[in-house]
């Protein structure tokens, strides 16, 4: 009983419904489309995307860094038509945006993080962002990643890591701000692209376009 409990609750915390969140992302890509939501409570995150999707910031970037079972990254301005052996990874828009990390909000395979560099302030890059494919994991292996982040990990959020999947190691030093609604095949078979040793795919991944969702309007009859 206990155990169906736990994933009653996982579900939940998996549930888009629990969010209620406003914001949805398309990003186009030559293998697919993804759709993602941005989380309200991180409103930093949320709005800088939103602004540098206005911008038209993202179409032509490449996810540059993908590593199976882990993470694909993109948004390095850089990477707009790079040269095929070019190293990426280094490029940004000039600013940092402060930490949201919100324990509400963990890597579970799906969720839209903010990369970063190792200042101690855990302060996100102002563009680049990855999308988890990650990985199951058991019991041993998650009090490891517990010890290891100094972050208590939930009977909730361990059954959705057991049964779903994600990348808890990165847990307490990323901000997650959103997660995939649509199109994790799409993420999963970006994650799986033959790469060279610096994980970049040997095959350009292009966001073609990344736009903004329109909201639907409602109409009420009587």
């Amino acid at each position: 009983m206990k155990k169906i409990l736990l994933l009653l609750a996982a579900i939940v915390l998996l549930s888009p419904a629990a969010f209620a969140q406003k914001t949805k992302v398309v990003i186009e890509t030559n293998y697919g489309k993804i759709v993602l939501m941005l989380y309200d409570g991180t409103p930093k995150h949320r709005d800088n995307m939103i602004s540098l999707i206005k911008k038209g910031f993202y179409d032509s970037t490449l996810f540059h860094r993908v590593i199976t079972n882990f993470m694909i990254q993109g948004g390095d301005p850089d990477s707009k038509h790079a040269a095929a052996q070019a190293m990426l990874g280094e490029g940004d828009v000039g600013y940092r945006i402060p930490a949201e990390i919100n324990d509400q909000y963990f890597h579970k395979r799906g969720a839209v993080g903010m990369a970063r560099d190792a200042n101690p302030e855990k302060a996100s890059s102002g563009c680049q962002f990855y999308i988890v494919t990650g990985k199951k994991f058991i019991d041993r292996e998650l009090d490891h990643a517990a010890a290891r982040t100094g972050r208590t990990i939930s009977p909730e959020q361990r059954e959705v890591y057991k049964t779903i999947g994600g990348t808890a190691q990165l847990d307490g030093n990323y901000t997650v701000f959103g997660e995939v609604l649509e199109g994790m095949d799409v993420a999963d078979k970006i994650s799986l692209a033959p790469r060279n040793a610096a994980d970049r795919p040997n095959e350009n991944i292009v966001m073609t376009h990344v736009y903004l969702l329109k909201k639907k309007k409602h109409f009420l009859f009587f």
